[in-house]
């Protein structure tokens, strides 16, 4: 893919998260997608994502930076989002949380194959305080 259609992979893909549109999100993953220090795989990366938006419905991210590179996005974003519900065991707080967050994604064929990244530690701490 070339530099800008990988540009435009990643701005689908961040339409989709704050469409909080799943099925869209599948169709930008590989099946057996790998991530760093979490489950691999689509079904798993999407169980994921919709735990966290169960727990902030009104959870969005925010592009800062986007640096593309060979088959590598590398991105900046800003996330935020209200905790409505259980995350990781924490009960709903009505907290307003927000996370920066960095990630890198290699894309082929216009889904993603693997994936490194910001864990939710930042988020649960803001939870937990």
């Amino acid at each position: 893919m070339s530099p800008d259609e990988l540009r435009f992979w990643f701005e689908d893909y961040l339409e989709a998260c704050n469409r909080h549109d799943l099925e869209a999100l599948r169709s930008l993953l590989a099946p057996d997608v790998r991530r760093a220090g979490a489950p691999g795989g689509a079904d798993a990366w999407l169980r994921d994502v919709g735990t966290l938006l169960e727990a902030f419905p009104d959870y969005r991210w925010k592009r800062i930076t986007v640096v593309v590179e060979g088959d590598r996005v590398a991105v900046h974003l800003r996330t935020r989002g209200t905790h409505r519900g259980t995350f990781h065991d924490v009960r709903a707080t009505g907290r307003h949380v927000g996370v920066a967050e960095f990630a890198m994604f290699r894309v082929v064929g216009g889904r993603a194959v693997e994936w490194a990244g910001t864990t939710e530690d930042a988020l649960l701490a803001q939870l937990r305080a």
